[in-house]
């Protein structure tokens, strides 16, 4: 039914030998809403996907994407959803057209259906006037545009996209975001596995995932409000490496990480730790220019709930 989650995920497991990748961890996702799943390397997010999509069988808990249970129906989930891979599934040795071609068919898709796809997803992805041109020969954002338009040529209703903007600077990573946000407004359902978090930022809702656990779930708001514990304090200061060291040693500071320039540290109580910030860079005579308390960012928020 349309109204169902494109996705959910209950008690989801995948254990390889003794080590546990994902350790059932529970979630959903809407129906044409573009779900973040948010987690560093090794944290469980390509194990995540791979299961969603019939690729692993879970060795515990279940799922559904688009109301198939992925372990009975894979081949029925392989067929309805697009998949965009870390390290773009594109054969060099092919042209643009011929990539599109080559998935198209893959998918099932023939004839005028399939040129009149290959003319929407160029348009789409803006790569129109590059058919002929051999793929190895695109820059990395071209690329990029292309794995894209190859995911979507079957018309899916939900697209997962593996850390598709890894390695590409931030203009590119602007233009693709830009480019999923017109497939949600058609929509198309993206779920996105990210580092970035400033892309997190622009999902509808998200999860972040640690050590193979959910430790939060909400939209970018819900997060920054419900689950941060402590107050954030932003320092500039002179010195702020030498800065952070110091800091770092003591024992009270919940957190303490570096910003470019600027120090962040989390605090449980935020006249006495602002009162030890002060001492402790005092006691090396290291100017303090400002000392802040500020909004959480979501950055903030992840690095104290994973190391909690």
């Amino acid at each position: 039914m349309e109204t169902q989650p494109a996705v959910i995920a209950d008690e989801l497991t995948k254990k390889f030998g003794r080590f546990t990748a994902v350790d059932h961890i529970s979630f959903s996702v809407k129906r044409g809403e573009i779900f973040g799943f948010l987690g560093p390397n090794g944290s469980g997010k390509t194990t995540t996907i791979r299961m969603l999509l019939g690729l692993l069988h879970p060795t515990s808990g279940k799922a559904a994407v688009l109301g198939y249970d992925v372990a009975r129906n894979a081949d029925a989930v392989k067929r309805i959803v697009g998949y965009m891979s870390q390290k773009f599934s594109l054969y060099n040795d092919l042209t643009v057209i011929e990539n599109l071609k080559f998935y198209g068919r893959a998918y099932n898709v023939w004839g005028s259906t399939l040129l009149t796809r290959q003319h929407e997803v160029l348009e789409l992805v803006e790569l129109a006037g590059t058919e002929r041109t051999l793929t190895a020969n695109l820059a990395g954002g071209f690329k990029q545009r292309l794995a894209l338009a190859t995911a979507i040529i079957h018309r899916p209703q939900l697209v997962f996209l593996d850390e598709p903007t890894a390695g590409v600077d931030p203009v590119v990573r602007r233009d693709f975001w830009r480019l999923l946000y017109r497939l949600a407004d058609e929509g198309t359902t993206i779920f996105v596995t990210t580092h970035y978090m400033d892309e997190a930022e622009q999902c509808h809702r998200l999860a972040f995932i640690h050590n193979g656990k959910i430790v939060a779930t909400g939209t970018p708001n819900e997060i920054k409000e419900r689950q941060m514990r402590g107050q954030v304090v932003e320092i500039d200061c002179a010195n702020p490496g030498r800065a952070l060291e110091l800091l770092r040693q003591q024992a009270t500071l919940a957190e303490v990480a570096l910003y470019g320039s600027l120090i962040h540290v989390v605090v449980a109580d935020c006249a006495r730790d602002c009162r030890l910030i002060e001492e402790t860079l005092n006691a090396e005579r290291i100017a303090i220019h400002s000392l802040d308390v500020i909004p959480p960012s979501l950055e903030d928020v992840f690095i104290a709930r994973a190391r909690g």
